[in-house]
């Protein structure tokens, strides 16, 4: 529902917007532009593929499907309300996967019209000429950005003194930049009062912590402002499932919910709301039904489609610190990576984190041109308990991306060839 069609999206509205700054190459494209219905099908023919190939590897593996809302009704016993009337099933072990939905604001339901949620800004009926944001998540960055680069208008305000509340500052600063170079309005500290839908346009009355105010008219408002667990009407508290405060079913490392044979994964289970977490959760709950003890403690990599993008995964410097473990750091460039120069796209920095004492790698940020196909390389190196000299003596092929993540592990050793270094004595 997201993470396909936002992608989707994402790209026409880079491509689009990269055909300008092509001239500079000598590739001259008069008055792009774009045909919204025909990227709507596009996007949709993209996850429908997605969707087909899912159903085939179903039937291939003989797994039975059933399309209805089903609910516990014992603790070996479940009922699937469908068109055809109920259905009642006996398992032995379960797994609740219901994932999440959009967080609307308090009092102010989603109406998909004027106020719409993340999945609805995905399928709206045209460009909006204008689009206010509320939340300066990885959600409502994406989601706006896109807008931005295909013509809309776009405020966003966020309670939080920083955008992506949680990550690293450095890495959020390049996005922060390109945002205001598309005209982009950014509001920090400041949240949404209360809004009136009109008829035409929405007005939003806001405040900041510094006591200014104002109003905003938009033609619609998306909000994106997290996440609420789909754990309702599961028939789970019947059976004395444990859930926290918010609602996510609590489990252990093997993924087993307070009942041993039910189990919870993706974003029902809590945590940080990824698919590729989901999917190894996924992997450890099979595991553990068929009799092969697994537990989920991997390292889970963190990537925001953003332009640049973002990647990260494992401590960074400041996280560390915090733990009371000293480190070496090492940093490289996008301006001086020569592959990032040929795509005429090198904002943007890798940093390696490393214990100072061992030079094992605790942990990999980067911002800029592709990172999310850089982050897996950091990602099996902290699997493996790898060592900076690990990915120092790694070839990287040339000319690519990946070699600045090699420059920024010499660069904790001091030894960075593409770099000038001040060398300790």
């Amino acid at each position: 529902r997201g993470c396909i069609p936002s992608k989707a999206l994402i790209e026409a509205g880079n491509l689009l917007h990269r055909i300008p700054a092509a001239a500079a190459m000598g590739v001259l494209a008069d008055n792009p532009r774009v045909d919204w219905p025909v990227l709507q099908r596009w996007k949709d023919a993209v996850v429908q593929r997605l969707g087909r190939g899912v159903e085939q590897l179903l039937q291939q593996h003989k797994v039975k499907t059933l399309a209805g809302r089903g609910a516990f009704v014992g603790s070996h016993s479940l009922e699937i309300r469908t068109e055809s009337g109920p259905r009642h099933l006996a398992f032995e072990q379960a797994v609740v996967a219901t994932g999440s939905r959009p967080r609307p604001l308090p009092d102010l339901p989603f109406d998909g019209e004027k106020i719409i949620s993340s999945d609805q800004a995905l399928a709206l009926p045209e460009i909006p000429p204008s689009l206010l944001v509320v939340g300066g998540g990885y959600i409502g960055l994406e989601l706006g950005e896109v807008y931005a680069k295909l013509g809309s208008r776009v405020t966003i305000l966020e309670a939080l003194p920083e955008l992506l509340p949680g990550t690293d500052p450095a890495l959020v600063r390049p996005v922060k930049k390109k945002l205001e170079s598309l005209g982009v309005q950014i509001l920090l500290k400041t949240q949404a009062k209360k809004i009136n839908p009109g008829d035409r346009e929405v007005e939003v009355e806001w405040a900041s912590e510094d006591g200014a105010s104002g109003r905003i008219a938009a033609s619609r408002v998306l909000v994106a402002i997290g996440r609420l667990p789909n754990g309702e009407g599961l028939g789970l508290e019947a059976l004395g499932v444990a859930r926290d405060a918010k609602g996510f079913v609590k489990v252990d490392a093997r993924q087993r919910s307070s009942l041993p044979h039910i189990y919870a994964i993706g974003d029902i289970a809590g945590g940080i709301q990824l698919a590729h977490k989901a999917s190894r959760e996924g992997i450890v709950a099979a595991h553990n039904i068929a009799g092969e003890a697994d537990a989920f403690d991997n390292q889970v990599p963190a990537v925001i489609f953003t332009d640049p993008e973002i990647a990260y995964v494992g401590l960074s410097e400041a996280q560390a610190k915090e733990r009371g473990i000293e480190t070496a750091t090492g940093m490289f460039g996008f301006p001086a990576n020569s592959r990032a120069l040929t795509l005429d796209d090198a904002e943007g920095f890798v940093k390696v984190v490393a214990e100072k004492s061992s030079n094992r790698i605790l942990g990999v940020q980067m911002v800029g041109p592709h990172v999310s196909e850089l982050i897996s390389e950091a990602t099996l190196g902290l699997e493996m308990g790898a060592f900076v000299a690990d990915l120092d003596l790694t070839i990287h092929p040339h000319p690519t991306l990946s070699e600045a993540l090699h420059e920024a592990a010499e660069g904790v050793l001091g030894m960075a060839i593409h770099r000038y270094q001040i060398r300790k004595k």
